[in-house]
């Protein structure tokens, strides 16, 4: 069964691009998964060191048993909790429905 996870972190004061240099390989490397549907990073407009992460995959019991492990995310995993002010706030919600338009968001 397919399943979304919604990941806010939020990180310690400056530490943003750090972050980002780290997040962004794992999820190019997620692109060309198989089970992997989207994933889509937000960045709160109040604070520029709170990120959301929304991440769809079609098998939930293959994520957590396979794609967490991936060598690709050794070094974010490692770094993490240097980064983190507090603990991530992690759900895990099951899809309905998804619908995109032709609109696209500038990657910055």
């Amino acid at each position: 069964m397919a399943v979304t996870y919604t990941i806010v972190l939020a990180l310690k004061p400056g530490r943003a691009e750090a972050f980002l240099s780290l997040l962004t390989p794992v999820i190019d490397a997620m692109r060309a998964e198989p089970s992997f549907i989207n994933a889509v990073l937000h960045r709160d407009p109040a604070d520029p060191d709170r990120f959301l992460l929304y991440e769809t995959w079609a098998d939930a019991t293959e994520l957590a048993e396979v794609q967490m492990h991936r060598p690709y995310r050794a070094a974010y995993w490692q770094a993490l909790p240097d980064l983190l002010r507090e603990e991530r706030d992690i759900a895990a919600w099951q899809p309905l429905r998804a619908d995109f338009g032709r609109a696209t968001v500038a990657n910055r």
